[in-house]
């Protein structure tokens, strides 16, 4: 095997069969020595023997470290969710500060929740719609960090709803369509957001999931899920408006989603907090989410915090 061969996180996570969170938490804790090349972190080969050779277990360390110089490390965080708008923000926060490293995750929400409260992420994004109340975000951050204390920042707005091929053919323009015969659906994956928007919507018009065609056909983005509708595998698929574009498909759009920032509160993530408030409430910034459709009327107001 050659000496420069490198890996991604995920060919990381399939070698030592963890998750990607597990690997990232590794790297932020620099048991692992990773390196970027443009958005993805990369692992020397040589690294990855060395850290199988220490056989060093996976301890819960948070926040700045101490180098044995006496200084203080570079402070790295896990940016967890899917969204463009967290690549932004982590490299907003790289340009702004050589104190703090992000490192990107893209898990769907629920997983970033779980992740966070596990101490395997920093910041974590959140559109999780609550049907009972039709409250985003609160009601599952509540009761997932419950013993903790956190800030919950609105990062922005964007409507969310159905993918359909052009011209609609079913003429699917509501969520009680799902029940209509014939229809086959491309699902989002356990965990992320549009699914658990899909499940909510599902239980309030009292549609059985095994009513639906396709439910277990899933894939984990947006743009996959756009893709599978404009290829003719699906006549239906759950998202936002970007990658409908892209995929050059139809988009009918049903409800505007709260997407938030979750950031825990102790002593090592101060001066985070206050450099991701800053970001957000820029105004080169805020005009960047514009020009991607996103609105940005109450980016960076906090929304909660306990």
């Amino acid at each position: 095997m050659a000496h420069n061969e490198s890996f991604t996180t995920e060919e990381i996570a399939q070698l030592l069969k963890v998750s990607k969170l597990t690997v990232y938490d590794l790297i932020k804790k620099g048991e692992l020595k990773a390196f970027r090349v443009g958005r993805q972190m990369r692992v020397d080969v040589k690294e990855l023997e060395n850290y199988k050779t220490r056989g060093q277990e996976v301890k819960s360390v948070q926040g700045v470290k101490t180098g044995s110089s006496g200084k203080e490390a570079i402070h790295q965080v896990v940016i967890s969710g899917q969204d463009v708008s967290l690549d932004i923000l982590a490299r907003q926060i790289e340009a702004k500060t050589n104190e703090i490293r992000p490192l990107r995750s893209y898990a769907g929400s629920l997983d970033s929740l779980i992740a966070m409260y596990l101490g395997k992420a920093d910041i974590v994004s959140t559109h999780l719609l609550d049907g009972d109340t039709l409250e985003y975000n609160l009601p599952y951050i509540r009761k997932m960090l419950v013993s903790q204390s956190f800030v919950v920042i609105h990062m922005l707005e964007r409507e969310a709803g159905l993918y359909v091929a052009k011209g609609n053919p079913h003429d699917l323009q509501a969520w009680k369509d799902f029940a209509k015969p014939g229809i086959k659906l491309i699902n989002r994956e356990t965990g992320a957001g549009a699914r658990v928007l899909l499940d909510e919507q599902l239980r309030l018009n009292s549609i059985s999931r095994n009513q639906v065609n396709g439910y277990d056909n899933i894939q984990t983005s947006h743009l996959g899920v756009a893709s599978a509708v404009a290829n003719g595998r699906a006549d239906v698929g759950i998202g936002i408006e970007q990658p409908a574009k892209v995929a050059n498909i139809d988009f009918i759009p049903l409800i505007t989603e709260s997407y938030d920032l979750v950031i825990l509160k102790n002593e090592a993530n101060k001066h985070l907090i206050d450099n991701v408030t800053e970001i957000l409430n820029n105004k080169e910034f805020k005009e960047e989410l514009q020009s991607l459709g996103y609105g940005v009327e109450r980016t960076g107001k906090v929304v909660y915090e306990q």
